[in-house]
């Protein structure tokens, strides 16, 4: 079954143990033999109502696939963890899934047009010098 979990941790962490308690989050569903389809990091946001008196946090987006008995085994990491403000996982029904994938493929174009338009840019700078 594929599944999406989104969790908040909290914004004093690092850089670095942000990304850490991202994977150890991923490692918790690969150990259970889940597989990770997709992996987000979507940097300090800000909150729609303080949490633990904290206005922002770090989210963060993994989709899997695995079998339902990881769920518990995950949410059960993430109450113990207490750089986790909130937390949410719900399994994906056909057109969710389908919209995920979508987005997925999105991004990617986005991310690989991205060095292109940069370096176009660069080139024109350079013809403008001249």
């Amino acid at each position: 079954m594929k599944y999406e979990t989104v969790f908040i941790l909290t914004p004093v962490l690092s850089d670095a143990q942000m990304k850490e308690a991202v994977e150890k989050f991923g490692k918790v569903l690969t150990d259970n033999g889940a597989t990770i389809v997709n992996q987000e990091i979507w940097g300090l946001r800000k909150l729609a109502y303080p949490i633990q008196k904290k206005s922002t946090g770090f989210y963060s987006l993994i989709e899997f696939d695995g079998d339902p008995k990881i769920i518990k085994s995950l949410e059960t990491a993430f109450r113990r963890d207490e750089r986790v403000i909130r937390f949410l996982t719900f399994r994906l029904d056909k057109y969710a899934a389908q919209y995920a994938e979508k987005r997925r493929n999105i991004r990617a174009g986005k991310a690989a047009q991205a060095p292109v338009a940069k370096e176009e840019a660069e080139v024109e700078t350079e013809n403008n010098n001249d």
